[in-house]
């Protein structure tokens, strides 16, 4: 358990970052490795094709933990229908990227189980949490998109990466 008020300490805070990082990378090669059209095509899943699904799940660490945990709401209402925000190519996407990536490794250097603790409030989220409910909603909700494309890509006979967080944290060996 984290600090009081917090589910997590600023420590497991970290490591879940580094894993959601690590897997969500993986995702990304499998993707990219797809023909265009294969990453791009409507899947039927809750964002379409794989590609707009990775593409939301930059959207949800960025808005959560670079706006809406540092304050930055307002900025963060203003600013997220941007086209960079939702590339359309793999160039685009992969600036993007870098941007959110980046933003979490300064969250994560900045987190301690006292900011862990600290309330925040999301527009479109209502009810009481913590930044650490916070790190909790991003990895979880990628894990829930991870789930569609293992589903999507299974359809199609593909062999999704390793996702478990023992393989991934060690950088485990593919069976």
């Amino acid at each position: 358990m984290g600090g009081r008020g917090t589910p997590i300490s600023a420590d497991t805070a970290r490591r879940i970052l580094v894993y959601d990082r690590a897997v969500f990378e993986r995702f990304e090669r499998r993707i990219r490795r797809l023909p265009k059209r294969g990453a791009f095509e409507d899947r039927g899943i809750g964002h379409l094709s794989y590609f707009a699904t990775l593409v939301h799940v930059l959207n949800v660490h960025e808005a959560w933990l670079v706006y809406v945990v540092p304050g930055r709401t307002a900025e963060f209402v203003r600013t997220h229908a941007e086209p960079r925000r939702h590339p359309s190519d793999w160039a685009g996407f992969r600036r993007y990227s870098s941007e959110v990536w980046q933003g979490l490794e300064r969250f994560a250097e900045q987190a301690t189980d006292r900011s862990l603790a600290r309330r925040v409030q999301a527009p479109w989220m209502p009810g009481r949490y913590t930044v650490g409910d916070a790190v909790l909603q991003t990895s979880f909700e990628e894990a829930h998109h991870l789930g569609e494309l293992i589903g999507a890509l299974w359809q199609q006979d593909r062999r999704s990466p390793d996702m478990t967080w023992i393989d991934v944290g060690r950088g485990g060996p593919r069976r």
